[in-house]
């Protein structure tokens, strides 16, 4: 692989000058300010899952009506539609009139972070950020290239493509403030984890079959500020200590949180074989659990004083960890867990009130009660889910690879709102600004809205 490697920077005088609490006010929207407090959320939708990345649009409990659409097609509801060039399901990101996301070529030569305006549907940047004379292949069509959702904040935007390469862009003029190219990790099948904000932080997550790390850099300059290896107890080592086997057993493609727990602060990131705990600010590892699965892909959720996590593929368990213990935690900070065919290995889930809602891939919907895991209905939705669920005011939308999206009634039986169907399937999960569902789909970008709103 023949990229440039090492860090740049460019200076950031406008920010710079600003006084320190303006400054918390325009770029201190960490993920644990939405996911601790649950307060109102900003205004758009800032990283993968949304503002307090758990698919909620609302905090939990609230149903006040966003007018968001029901129903749609390719004719109706749609106030724009946008091709939008190469291949990418890394979900959209948006915040101040943008929206913006990643692509790559196909054959992963080449890496781009596009914006595009929210009112219109205009491309107003595209910027090339990267290129890979050889990129690793991806052996099946499931992952791309360019599948690291974005995170945005007020005058900045970053990008990840992996070990491909890191960026923060400014949002006002689509031009790079720093880079990195030096944080190496074997992908295999691509790159999948998405960055998160955390104060002064973008962690990055990097569990490849060589090596499985997370890092923290410093998000004004690209800085690495701490770097922590896994420290999962493998059992496929020969005499000499190396993988008897290759391929994705020790992969991981999982996005992490940051929780507030057991009065402390917790990054829950999901290794393969492993769930662990950080302190966000360092690192430090805090505690663990290990299971039988591999290459876990879902986004954690918590609530109800629990960790909710799916483990991967293989032996793939839904586990239900409580947070407050100190070093290997499997044989006695398990709740509970359930398997079999309901459980995901893509999708994440979504937790509204004391319910937790599931999608497998091939289209088992299922309810639990989150504190006990006894299951409320499983059924059908039909079709093949990658995309992660969201839900607003009492609904549910499930958006699946051939384009279909259901909307179900929130609550203790199931019910079918309402079936939309697009042209071409969703890898994306959706995104939402104002009144306005942002969709995106293997071809274009969507917004969907209902006829006469003007949301913002």
């Amino acid at each position: 692989m023949q990229c440039p490697s090492g860090i740049s920077s460019s200076h950031s005088r406008a920010l710079s000058r600003l006084k320190p609490a303006l400054l918390a006010a325009l770029l201190g929207l960490s993920t644990i300010s939405w996911a601790a407090s649950q307060d109102a959320p900003p205004p758009g939708w800032p990283e993968f899952r949304g503002p307090w990345g758990n698919g909620l649009v609302q905090a939990a409990g609230e149903t006040k009506p966003l007018d968001l659409p029901l129903q749609w097609s390719e004719t109706e509801n749609v106030k724009w539609k946008t091709e939008i060039p190469f291949q990418g399901w890394s979900t959209p990101v948006a915040l101040n009139g943008q929206i913006w996301l990643t692509t790559a070529t196909p054959e992963g030569n080449d890496f781009y972070a596009i914006c595009v305006d929210a009112g219109t549907g205009a491309i107003k940047y595209n910027e090339k950020l990267f290129h890979c004379d050889n990129p690793e292949p991806l052996g099946n069509n499931v992952n791309c290239y360019a599948s690291p959702s974005p995170v945005i904040e007020a005058g900045r935007v970053y990008v990840h493509f992996g070990s491909y390469g890191t960026a923060c862009l400014d949002t006002g003029t689509g031009k790079v403030l720093w880079q990195r190219q030096d944080l190496p990790c074997r992908h295999y099948r691509g790159p999948g984890s998405s960055p998160i904000l955390f104060e002064n932080l973008l962690v990055l997550s990097f569990d490849g079959v060589d090596v499985q790390y997370l890092t923290a850099l410093d998000k004004m300059t690209g800085r690495t500020v701490w770097k922590t290896d896994r420290t999962t107890a493998w059992k496929d080592l020969d005499e000499q200590g190396k993988p008897k086997r290759e391929g994705d057993f020790r992969k991981a493609f999982s996005t992490p949180i940051v929780i507030e727990a057991a009065g402390k602060l917790q990054l829950i990131s999901l290794g393969s074989s492993a769930v662990y705990s950080y302190e966000p600010r360092t690192g430090k590892e805090i505690w663990k659990t290990h299971n039988a699965a591999y290459t876990p892909a879902s986004r954690p959720v918590f609530g109800k004083d629990l960790v909710l996590v799916i483990t991967g593929r293989g032996e793939a368990e839904l586990l239900a960890v409580r947070p407050d213990g100190q070093g290997d935690v499997t044989d006695t900070h398990i709740a509970w867990k359930a398997e079999g065919r309901i459980v995901p290995q893509e999708p994440s889930p979504i937790l509204i009130d004391d319910l937790l809602y599931l999608v497998s891939d091939d289209g088992i919907a299922t309810c639990l009660e989150a504190a006990t895991g006894q299951q409320i209905w499983s059924e059908k939705l039909g079709g093949n889910y990658m995309a992660s669920p969201i839900y607003a005011a009492g609904r549910l939308y499930f958006s699946s690879s051939q384009g279909k999206t259901t909307v179900l009634k929130a609550g203790r039986s199931f019910e079918i709102m309402a079936t939309s169907k697009l042209d071409a399937g969703f890898m994306a999960s959706p995104a939402v600004l104002g009144r306005a569902l942002i969709l995106r789909t293997k071809t274009h970008l969507y917004r969907i809205e209902q006829a006469g709103q003007d949301g913002k």
